[in-house]
């Protein structure tokens, strides 16, 4: 499709239309997206704000193709969205870390499952640790590490992929201030695209 003077098609584009999804909750139907409409530019970073339980990580989740819509379309550069892809990477709120795997083998799974060579994985999961300011940890099991590390472990899964869509579901909530300060920059340095 031709794109207007002066414009350019960006990767990760992604288009809502007529969205709605809901929930039974102790026998009663929870309408929690509903004639849902939103268009994200590629490289674009959005925040979705609202109280708990309004449908924010509902949302990412079918963003992230782990829930499909009652209703509706989720298309990221024009191609419909069913079930996960290799474009979208998660922050959870909380980690979501494989126990009997090191970080650098946690951070580096993701890329392992996508057929990237083991040692040349392990190499570019390190470089993501070390960003993450996590240098030093890399042989550290789950169990061995606070709220906050582990947390950061997940971050840099996520980059280390390097997502052309990242979605982010207040992945910063179990870190301390100067963290998140630290976190927010390596993220723009990194060049991560967030949505």
């Amino acid at each position: 499709m031709a794109q207007q003077a002066g414009t350019e098609a960006r990767k990760g584009e992604v288009t809502i239309r007529d969205l709605s999804k809901s929930f039974t909750l102790n026998g009663r139907r929870l309408d929690v997206l509903r004639g849902l409409d939103l268009d994200i530019r590629g490289g674009e970073a959005i925040a979705i704000v609202g109280p708990s339980g309004c449908g924010k990580t509902t949302l990412l989740r079918v963003l992230a193709g782990l829930e499909e819509p009652d209703r509706g379309e989720v298309l990221i550069d024009r191609a419909p969205v069913h079930g996960i892809g290799r474009q979208r990477a998660v922050i959870f709120q909380e980690p979501r870390l494989l126990p009997w795997l090191t970080v650098t083998q946690n951070v580096a799974f993701g890329l392992e499952v996508r057929g990237v060579e083991r040692r040349s994985a392990a190499d570019r999961a390190r470089h993501y640790i070390r960003l993450v300011g996590l240098g030093g940890f890399e042989e550290a099991f789950p169990r061995q590490l606070s709220g906050g590390m582990a947390q950061r472990v997940g971050i840099a899964r996520a980059l280390t992929v390097q997502p052309e869509i990242l979605l982010l579901d207040e992945p910063l909530g179990a870190l301390d201030a100067m963290t998140k300060l630290t976190s927010r920059r390596n993220w723009r340095v990194s060049g991560a695209r967030r949505g």
